[in-house]
């Protein structure tokens, strides 16, 4: 099924962090986010090389697909990605960002990710400026900011992210695109208010859900 965003009526959607999850417990957890208020399941690929983490594969995956009730947001943090997107749309994921960092033919690989029938993304790392998306801003369906530097949850939310959060908002509406603007790390309830404020219109959380005393509760009060 082709993701529509407008079929979500309340913005900003939460996507809860598979990879702060308990493992272990994996099954549970998928259940856990199936009960709860969150939108979407966002599933953080590592390869060890384009960041300085291994998270986990199709395996892993192939697991989270059985359970999810929810789209797959899948966040490929991975060297040439186009070697694995049409395996990822496979194992059921409905949106695909790949990064403008590790991407030296990135209009191709965007089109690629489209022709799969999958909303097509685009990651920037904090460092990386606004103005990189000028050119494929009208072919996303979504940006992503990370907002602490990829490869490990847990860290500090970076106050730029604002400023970037902003911009990007200013360079979608001037340019018509429909892209959504994504945020990935460090999301809390004192940040997502900010966040929500300045354009940001998914908010991914990780630790700050899955560590919590009562995640559903968690969820439900970022999505407020």
């Amino acid at each position: 099924m082709y993701l529509n965003f407008k079929q979500f009526q309340f913005m900003p959607l939460i996507a809860p962090s598979v990879l702060a999850a308990d493992f272990a417990n994996l099954q549970r957890d998928c259940e856990m986010l199936n009960a709860s208020a969150a939108d979407w399941f966002h599933i953080d690929i590592m390869d060890g090389v384009f960041v300085p983490n291994i998270s986990f594969g199709m395996p892993v995956l192939e697991a989270i697909q059985r359970h999810a009730k929810k789209p797959l947001d899948v966040h490929l943090m991975i060297v040439q990605p186009e070697r694995y997107v049409e395996t990822f749309k496979k194992l059921g994921a409905e949106v695909i960002t790949v990064h403008y960092e590790a991407c030296p033919h990135l209009h191709r690989n965007i089109q690629q990710i489209k022709d799969l029938g999958c909303k097509a993304g685009v990651a920037l790392n904090p460092h990386t400026p606004i103005s990189v998306l000028e050119d494929v801003i009208a072919d996303i369906d979504l940006a992503l900011i990370m907002s602490v530097n990829p490869g490990f949850g847990g860290q500090k939310f970076i106050e730029n992210t604002y400023a970037k959060v902003s911009k990007l908002k200013e360079m979608i509406t001037k340019s018509g695109s429909k892209a959504v603007i994504e945020i990935d790390g460090g999301v809390n309830s004192i940040n997502a208010p900010k966040l929500a404020s300045a354009g940001a219109d998914v908010l991914v959380a990780g630790s700050f859900v899955f560590n919590s005393d009562n995640p559903i509760q968690t969820i439900a009060d970022l999505k407020k």
